[in-house]
């Protein structure tokens, strides 16, 4: 009895050592949120190159309002569906599969990319052959294939008088890859080059060279230069693991490696991974961290654009009288063009165009004058729609604005450009400047939708903990 009670109070007071090393911060519809998530997500928003950094005081507001949003997502069960499940362990694996790597997992890679690679060599090794060829273009004619029989053995007759090899090449060989490095090929092992060339070239030794040697593409004269076996693993070892790196082949025996573990076990890979998600988010805080940041940043990112996001930019009313009630906060420092600058082949096409588009809104222009001008593969009219600042549009800056420094390219086969619209001193509505008022009444009906949220769940701040942030 004693025993178990001993037991029973060393749990005890190990729970509350580790409370105590790790006490709740906040509690957020009920749930407790642990001083180090809190550290975790203030730490990494405010790291070194962040330029809004926040106190601790002020970042309490805005992880609340985060963890009330993942809260609505929660209640609306977005975290059932398949796209977010699927999106989510596919984050959440990336980091887990590493833990399946052994230690010595990749060195065995590597000795086998190197075996691989040395029975493909074969016996006969690597050769560092150099060629000068003669070019013979496919259906050639015969007299063609003549000249270039007679162009080949000239060139190799020079060389048997004496002509240096490297200096021919550079002025004569039609491999204009490689001739000025004097013809020299990268090394080669059977199989990489042409038949007819692999068979002449291993047939040299270093120094050979052989008379002309006909391939499908013309005819080469070929110098060894260097010959030799495949370099011991430890030499190359360095540069297979490098290759191995640039293919992710790490991941791929990862892979490997958590399938047959399931299969082991007798469960699905999708079971293992959650299995190992759990171990090691018990071992490290850092990771169970990171695994619930992409978990919550889902459904955040899911439900904003479910309930504020799309609605609000779709929201043609709203964003209307949202801009009517805010006109001064999208004045202009300058004037604008709002219209078209437009390039067509005659007199009647300029005049037609601004007749087609005058009484037509806005939206339309382009449409139209598409439809009417620009059909059948036939092109009229080449335009340029929108907002023009002085300084952003050469033509506009030419045309409109009436700057004599202004230099615009002509556009080809269009000698008349014109111009059609207005000037503008302030937008005259939300399309104007739409990027910039969708934005903000994003960020109203966001702010709308946090004040219900908070009017809805319930949340605790424990102040004595936030003083200890960092500081513990």
């Amino acid at each position: 009895m004693k025993k178990v009670i001993t037991i029973l109070v060393a749990v005890f007071v190990s729970v509350c050592s580790m409370a105590q090393d790790d006490p709740v911060i906040m509690v957020i519809n009920g749930q407790n949120v642990l001083r180090s998530e809190f550290e975790y997500s203030f730490n990494k928003n405010n790291s070194e190159g962040v330029i809004d950094k926040k106190s601790v005081e002020d970042y309490v507001d805005l992880f609340i309002n985060y963890k009330l949003k993942v809260c609505a997502a929660m209640d609306a069960q977005l975290d059932t569906l398949s796209s977010y499940k699927d999106e989510f362990h596919q984050y959440r694996n990336q980091q887990l599969l590493p833990s399946f790597l052994k230690e010595n997992d990749m060195d065995k890679e590597a000795l086998n990319v190197y075996e691989s690679t040395k029975k493909s060599i074969g016996p006969d090794g690597l050769i560092r052959p150099a060629h000068i060829f003669v070019h013979l273009p496919q259906n050639a004619t015969a007299d063609a294939q003549a000249a270039a029989k007679v162009r080949a053995d000239s060139i190799y007759n020079a060389l048997l008088e004496g002509a240096d090899f490297t200096e021919l090449a550079k002025q004569v060989s039609d491999d204009k890859s490689n001739a000025q490095k004097g013809g020299i090929l990268p090394w080669l092992s059977h199989g990489q080059s042409l038949e007819e060339f692999d068979k002449a070239a291993f047939a040299l030794q270093v120094g050979e060279m052989s008379a002309p040697v006909l391939s499908p593409v013309g005819y080469h004269i070929i110098k060894m230069t260097d010959r030799k076996q495949l370099e011991p693993f430890e030499e190359v070892k360095p540069q297979i693991m490098k290759f191995l790196e640039s293919r992710n082949a790490g991941d791929a025996i990862a892979q490997r490696n958590a399938d047959s573990l399931a299969q082991e076990k007798g469960i699905t890979v999708a079971e293992l991974m959650d299995e190992r998600a759990a171990e090691l988010s018990a071992k490290d805080n850092d990771l169970k961290y990171l695994i619930q940041e992409y978990h919550d940043g889902l459904l955040l990112y899911e439900i904003s654009n479910r309930y504020v996001w799309e609605p609000a930019s779709k929201d043609e009313k709203g964003l209307e009288y949202y801009f009517n009630a805010h006109k001064a906060d999208y004045a202009w420092d300058e004037p604008y063009f709002k219209g078209i600058i437009y390039h067509v082949k005659n007199k009647a096409d300029r005049k037609a165009v601004k007749k087609t588009i005058k009484k037509l809104p806005f939206d339309k222009w382009a449409e139209v004058l598409k439809e009417k001008f620009n059909n059948d593969s036939i092109f009229r009219v080449r335009a340029e729609k929108g907002l023009f600042k002085k300084g952003t549009n050469a033509w506009a800056d030419k045309i409109v604005f009436k700057d004599s420094k202004a230099k615009p390219r002509e556009v080809k086969g269009y000698p008349i450009t014109a111009s059609f619209g207005k000037m503008l001193k302030a937008p005259e509505d939300y399309t104007d400047v739409k990027a910039q008022v969708v934005a903000d009444y994003q960020a109203k009906k966001e702010k709308e939708w946090i004040d219900g949220l908070r009017n809805k769940y319930t949340f605790e701040v424990k102040n004595d903990i936030l003083k200890t942030v960092n500081n513990h």
